[in-house]
């Protein structure tokens, strides 16, 4: 499956034309049908708007590092627009709670932060191990503060209050969720939830994870959220009393619980662990010269060895 021709901004592909490492510096030449081959395309007015806008582009694997022993890893630049950093970027893989990002992204984008949203019984989730702000039928909170429930405490009860919040269901919003992905290029990404529990047609990859996060850092709103590693909410229950929560995020380097490499700032994330996922991360860190940079470890195999793994790549910033 080819891409036939785009037209968007300037920028003209025809065929199988080559895309370079970014699209704005033209770097190292990257056939486009090698990413999309045998998938199912977006739009093609989608797909231009994601590839004709400043991007990295992984054209393959980094050299074998063996102190990188998480399924899939990579680091992208986003001022320089390199890929500093890649192993299995376009394996698929479950996300986990790493989903959430999308969630804030189509919830700020789409939403009104200031909305009350009634909680519902879709919020009453009974996984065992899923992860709860603590929210309950009948509560009534703003959209702005179930944003922060969803990411620092890593809710699952307030991703599904957002999502029947925005689209009436948890299979609407999942649409809506994979429109989204599809409109940034994300073609080897599907979602069934909001909030990441296990589904085998749940599942993402490195650089779509990229490619989602680096959309989220362009709201100002994310940003904050992402950035803050404790949030009290003050709002009403079922029966008018007043309650109040205070969540806290589970990003090490964030908590003090982990040092970064010398050299660099952890200024937003989103972790994500399940059985099936493996222990995951996404972030972003900047330089002394605040360049920023999103790096993402997938399917770890501990807690610690996460942060070994993140470590290990992100140092490759500064080296």
């Amino acid at each position: 499956m080819r891409l036939r021709k785009i037209l968007t901004g300037g920028l003209l592909i025809l065929g199988a034309a080559a895309l370079t490492g970014c699209s704005a510096g033209l770097k190292d030449s990257y056939q486009i049908e090698e990413r999309i081959e045998g998938r199912v395309l977006p739009e093609e007015e989608a797909l231009a708007s994601a590839f004709a806008s400043d991007l990295c582009v992984v054209t393959g694997d980094s050299p074998t590092d063996p102190e990188v022993t998480a399924e899939a890893a990579a680091v992208f630049d986003l001022d320089g627009r390199d890929v500093i950093y890649s192993k299995n970027a376009f394996e698929r893989l479950y996300p986990a709670s790493i989903t959430k990002v999308m969630t804030a992204l189509v919830a700020i984008k789409y939403g009104n932060l200031a909305d009350e949203v009634t909680v519902t019984e879709d919020a009453v989730i009974t996984e065992s191990g899923a992860t709860l702000a603590g929210i309950e039928p009948g509560d009534r909170l703003t959209l702005e503060q179930l944003l922060y429930g969803l990411l620092l405490p890593s809710g699952n009860d307030a991703g599904a209050a957002i999502a029947v919040h925005m689209s009436g269901s948890i299979e609407a919003f999942a649409d809506l969720m994979n429109e989204e992905a599809r409109k940034l290029g994300a073609v080897d990404t599907h979602f069934v939830n909001p909030h990441g529990l296990t589904d085998p047609e749940h599942y993402t990859t490195a650089y779509d994870l990229y490619l989602i996060f680096n959309e989220a850092l362009k709201q100002p709103e994310f940003r904050k959220m992402t950035g803050t590693t404790s949030y009290t909410a003050v709002y009403r229950n079922g029966k008018g009393e007043s309650v109040t929560k205070t969540w806290s995020g589970g990003n090490w380097y964030m908590t003090g619980e982990r040092q970064e490499p010398d050299g660099l700032t952890v200024f937003g994330g989103k972790t994500g662990t399940t059985s099936a996922a493996g222990y995951c991360l996404i972030m972003a860190s900047r330089d002394a010269q605040d360049h920023e940079y999103v790096s993402v470890v997938l399917k770890a195999d501990s807690r610690p060895g996460l942060y070994d793994n993140m470590s290990n790549i992100i140092s490759k910033i500064v080296k």
